[in-house]
């Protein structure tokens, strides 16, 4: 009896720290998802607020420059606008430099403006080229001005961000997957002793894999429902600490990230297990013992 009892309580001991490493490798991995989500919507952000400025000419009137605006909304590249009078770009300017110019020179020589946001996947100098080539045939537009040397370095620390932050992911997967198939393999070792016993006395592969692979798939979910619960802390910890970040929030791909952290912890505790099993059912009585 007291064997018995000291036998259950070092299974217990396996499975609990099973799922707890199970659960920490998911973290790493839940986190790292995290990560990718945040990038990719901050690339997004970034690229959404590159601002293309189209200057309008002093002569024409308000109700033709609104309605120039609203035929740029309609512009396929076009996400948003924003249109600046000579009287708002004024009082701006007087605020930034604290004195009143337009007193000062005894005119407003600032012009109309309309600011221009471009829909994500047109916030390239080839896009905004082809957008300004447009809008600049307007006779009511003077010029049309954007950074292309900063838009370029965006586009290009973005795209080297994203395949630093894609090469890492790729490891870390790796990294994940056999350190989840380690933990399980020496959880199965040290039942190896009753797996062969169950064959001996005339047990099927099959009906012994049965309930291992079951505990394997539970202890899977159970470790990935307590890594999603630590990424929720994390997440909300992280925002209340940055709470610029709240912007970058999508719940629909967090759920998805969710929903991958349990598919994963779960379909490599089942397949890990399997194969843990199913070693030890093949083996010789004599190489249980090495």
């Amino acid at each position: 009896m007291v064997e018995q009892g000291t036998s259950r309580k070092k299974t217990k001991s396996v499975y609990i720290s099973t799922v707890i490493s199970i659960a920490l490798v998911l973290l790493m991995t839940g986190l790292l998802g995290l990560i990718l989500v945040h990038a990719k919507n901050l690339s997004k952000y970034v690229r959404e607020n590159l601002v293309v400025n189209v200057i309008v000419n002093d002569n024409v009137s308000e109700g033709d420059v609104l309605s120039l605006q609203k035929d740029i909304e309609k512009d396929p590249y076009v996400l948003q606008t924003e249109y600046t009078s000579k009287e708002l770009a004024a009082k701006n300017l007087t605020e930034d430099l604290g004195e009143d110019f337009v007193e000062y020179l005894g005119h407003n020589p600032l012009l109309p403006s309309i600011d221009v946001y471009l829909k994500e996947q047109y916030a390239n100098t080839d896009s905004i080229a082809d957008f300004i080539s447009k809008v600049s045939q307007n006779s009511k537009i003077k010029e049309v001005i954007y950074q292309e040397s900063l838009i370029d370095v965006v586009n290009d620390n973005i795209k080297i961000i994203s395949i630093v932050i894609l090469a890492f992911t790729a490891i870390l997967l790796i990294i994940a997957v056999a350190l989840i198939n380690n933990t399980i393999r020496l959880a199965i070792y040290s039942q190896r002793f009753l797996i062969k016993s169950m064959q001996l006395i005339g047990a099927t592969r099959r009906f012994i894999r049965k309930p291992y692979i079951l505990y394997g798939i539970l202890h899977g979910l159970i470790g990935s429902l307590i890594a999603i619960l630590l990424l929720l802390l994390t997440l909300q910890f992280a925002q209340k600490q940055v709470p610029e970040l709240v912007f970058l929030r999508n719940w629909y791909e967090f759920v998805i990230i969710f929903i991958s952290v349990t598919a994963l912890g779960i379909m490599i505790s089942g397949l890990s297990t399997y194969f843990a099993v199913t070693k030890y059912l093949r083996a010789k009585s004599h190489s249980l013992y090495r």
